[in-house]
């Protein structure tokens, strides 16, 4: 089970993108994530006719550390560590570190 999984808003702690917040778009398994609208790149496309793609230069998204991230509390208004914690009828849910509030419900 993961910390932090694909649909989560997440806010980024360190880099050229500090500070950001964004929604997770891909979980990878090498410990990155693709997160939406942070970690812009450029990358150079070659036109193929027959896909019927045009060549140019596309900005997307590349992959960011996850341990760069935090997942984002929108009660506290701020980014958060998160742990589990076993419920009583056995399952495991995530909660907030700080608040020790669950993250699902």
């Amino acid at each position: 089970m993961n910390k932090i999984r694909k649909g989560d808003e997440v806010i980024v702690r360190v880099g050229r993108d500090k500070g950001k917040r964004g929604r997770v778009l891909q979980v990878l398994d090498n410990g990155r994530l693709v997160v939406e609208n942070v970690n812009l790149v450029k990358h150079h496309v070659r036109p193929n006719p027959a896909k019927n793609v045009n060549g140019g230069i596309v900005e997307r998204e590349a992959s960011i550390a996850i341990a760069n991230v935090a997942l984002f509390n929108a009660a506290a208004g701020r980014g958060e560590r998160v742990g589990f914690k076993t419920l009583e009828d056995g399952r495991r849910v995530r909660v907030f570190k700080r608040s020790g509030e669950a993250v699902d419900a």
